[in-house]
């Protein structure tokens, strides 16, 4: 009865503050207004910012947010900020019921001689209630109305203020406040502030440090201390001395406060994977699948906008699988043989078998949406003298996980040929003539590229090739007319369904088409690898051989917790899940893995364990170089146009290319030939650089012969 009393009795005073509005609302006018205003706030969430880091957990990959803003408790606060604040804005804070009607009358008074609103009379209550009100509206006027000046906004927040009182502690109420306030620069709440004005922790605030920023409060702008530093320097010692007043501190702690200057530390939070810090801005590339993956990922939201929207706001700690060594050396070992500007683009991806997990994201380009300073990309003869294109600054995702078409990978394609064959039941001693030039059942258009007539006839890269070849040799020697007639015997179908499995996505228009179940078994030059692809695909791929048959969704992350420090979980197809749980499914079986990894260290020149690879192969300085069991594929396209080397061990799989990612048709070149090898071997030995060695499981008898 006390309150609504108090607050039937202020109306009329309230109605005085904005004299824009006529004074003197009836008794009726003035009931109707209270019984129309809301008696609850609304629940809801502020939105909190979202912290990227690298697999260390320390090492800040970048931070997603709309408002930037840290949830800081009461207790870990600097108890400078808490008396700075009321000395600023509340003085009677602890002493009111959420209302301050002293400070009402005198507004009213000063409101009417000066003939304008100068003062506000809001109390830290009712202006946590003002910006709960505007951070909780679902519509634009509900967001006007909370901040309009009004009498009835007025009277919003005095009946929400009073009834909040009665349900929080002022302690609650004050942690709140300072967690929601706005200080400028982008500064959602006191760690925000704390951390762009003096790059330090709230805690740590020292008392002239804390009544700066309790200053900037009544208004961001005015107040700036980077900007204007006479009025925030008049305003941070207003606030001193109020704290003098108050005996908050004593006079001798304001006259030596007030006597310093205003020292900052300003520091730009990052925002999104275009702001990564300088020292890392190779980072992007990885910060840039993490974002594409996240919007992908159903556990994040309905749709890619609300997942965008949720990692903005969510305030969550990511810790991504993101090695910062690796990363650090695939970097300097790919500097080491091109340079940021080379018109070709050299990248290595490399994967955790049994995971998907994605250690490193290596390419000689500079992540940065700044291209003023890029050299022309249209003229493709001036790209064939190695004039600058569109590089060295880009941020398309040319290792894969965001839109982009690829790059065709040549002869790595074989392995879903292979795989595709053995898991039909064929075995690995399943051998053909293979002839140097070979006439298919694939019909094509006449006069088109390795066309006979209407059928596609390809050839082996070198006469040598030609006669009896099995799995080992075909594989290991890349023999195109043994994998031709491989590809006939199995169905092309199903060798385009195996590299699905396997984690192919068809990027194009035409490979789409191809890759339908209306035309997959047309696609007689799939097996030759004429689709485009993504080293982070081709990559992840071969770890699901690695892996001994479990695919495993290329993943950026080893962690995601929630503002309170529990692991993010949801609802997924009717199943609880830790949403930065590896997602992995069977796709064949350990003995046809084991037979497919078998053939592939004839191509390293490790030599199979089971099988005879032949005299020589595409790849044979790599086991040299590894000194270490490895397997995998070599890979060039037409012209050699692109060359690509997916390699594995039983701990992890990398895939290198070099390309021109803007003007398909300029040629890598065969001088270019051993830079996926060499990339793919070094950052493989790197890696496992004094673990214990472990070798290949053998495949068994039965798929042997």
């Amino acid at each position: 009865m006390l309150r609504a009393g108090v607050l039937g009795g202020v109306v009329l005073a309230l109605a005085s503050l904005p004299l824009a509005v006529p004074a003197g609302i009836g008794a009726m006018k003035g009931a109707a207004i209270l019984q129309s205003m809301p008696t609850e706030l609304k629940d809801h969430q502020v939105g909190q910012t979202t912290y990227v880091y690298a697999s260390d957990g320390k090492s800040l990959i970048t931070m997603f947010y709309d408002e930037h803003r840290k949830f800081v408790p009461l207790a870990s606060l600097s108890p400078n900020i808490v008396n700075a604040v009321i000395a600023a804005e509340d003085a009677r804070f602890y002493s009111h019921m959420g209302v301050d009607f002293q400070s009402i009358a005198r507004a009213f008074v000063a409101n009417r001689q000066q003939g304008e609103v100068s003062q506000g009379a809001s109390t830290l209550t009712m202006q946590y209630v003002r910006m709960a009100l505007r951070d909780s509206a679902t519509t634009a006027q509900e967001a006007v109305a909370a901040t309009e000046q009004t009498p009835q906004r007025k009277l919003t927040e005095i009946r929400l203020a009073i009834k909040l009182e009665g349900q929080w502690t002022k302690d609650q109420i004050m942690e709140g406040y300072l967690n929601m306030a706005y200080f400028g620069h982008r500064a959602y709440g006191i760690y925000a502030a704390s951390q762009i004005f003096f790059s330090k922790e709230p805690k740590d605030l020292t008392l002239v440090e804390a009544a700066t920023l309790a200053g900037l409060v009544k208004a961001p702008s005015s107040f700036d201390p980077a900007n204007q530093t006479g009025p925030a320097l008049d305003r941070r010692n207003y606030v001193i001395r109020r704290m003098a007043e108050l005996k908050l501190i004593t006079p001798e702690q304001a006259n030596q406060a007030t006597a310093e200057p205003i020292k900052l530390k300003l520091s730009s939070p990052p925002r999104d994977c275009g702001s990564v810090p300088a020292a890392n801005r190779d980072w992007g590339f990885f910060c840039d699948f993490f974002k594409n993956w996240w919007m992908q990922q159903p556990a994040f939201g309905p749709n890619p906008v609300a997942r965008l929207d949720n990692l903005r706001t969510g305030g969550y700690k990511v810790v991504t699988s993101l090695d910062p060594k690796l990363q650090a050396y695939g970097m300097k070992d790919l500097l080491s043989r091109s340079k940021t500007d080379m018109r070709l683009a050299y990248g290595n991806v490399l994967v955790q078998p049994g995971t998907g997990r994605v250690l490193s994201m290596a390419v000689n380009r500079i992540y940065s949406m700044d291209q003023s300073k890029n050299g022309p990309n249209s003229d493709p003869i001036k790209r064939s003298f190695n004039v600058k294109g569109s590089y060295p600054n880009t941020v398309a995702p040319l290792l894969g996980g965001g839109d982009i078409p690829g790059y065709q990978a040549g002869s790595t394609f074989k392995m879903f040929t292979m795989v595709a064959a053995l898991d039909a039941g064929m075995k690995m001693s399943k051998s053909f003539y293979s002839p140097q030039r070979f006439t298919s059942i694939y019909v094509v258009e006449p006069g088109g590229p390795a066309a006979c007539g209407n059928r596609w006839c390809p050839s082996n890269a070198s006469a040598s090739m030609t006669g009896k070849q099995n799995m080992y040799s075909g594989f290991g020697k890349s023999v195109n007319t043994y994998f031709v007639q491989l590809e006939q015997a199995v169905g092309s179908d199903k060798a385009v369904r195996m590299a699905e499995k396997m984690g192919l996505v068809w990027h194009t228009d035409v490979d789409r088409l191809h890759a339908s179940p209306k035309h997959a078994d047309k696609w007689g030059a799939f097996t030759l690898g004429v689709a485009d692809t993504t080293p982070l695909e081709m990559a992840n791929a071969y770890a699901t051989v690695a892996a001994e048959g479990m695919y495993c969704k290329p993943s950026p992350v080893l962690s995601i917790k929630t503002p309170q420090g529990a692991d993010f979980t949801a609802t997924v197809d009717g199943k609880q899940v830790v949403a930065a749980d590896p997602q992995c499914t069977r796709v064949f079986s350990q003995d046809v893995a084991r037979a497919a990894t078998d053939a592939a260290r004839c191509v390293t020149g490790y030599k199979a364990a089971r099988g005879s690879c032949g005299d020589w192969s595409t790849g044979s300085r790599v086991y040299a170089m590894m000194e270490r069991p490895i397997a995998g594929k070599t890979g060039t396209t037409d012209d050699t146009r692109a060359a690509w080397f997916v390699g594995f061990t039983p701990e992890l799989a990398a895939a290198s290319f070099i390309a021109d990612p803007d003007y398909v048709k300029n040629v890598a070149g065969d001088g270019n030939y051993n830079m996926p090898l060499d990339a793919v071997t070094n950052s493989l030995k790197n890696a496992l650089k004094d673990k214990p060695v472990r070798d290949f499981n053998p495949p068994s008898s039965d798929i042997l012969n």
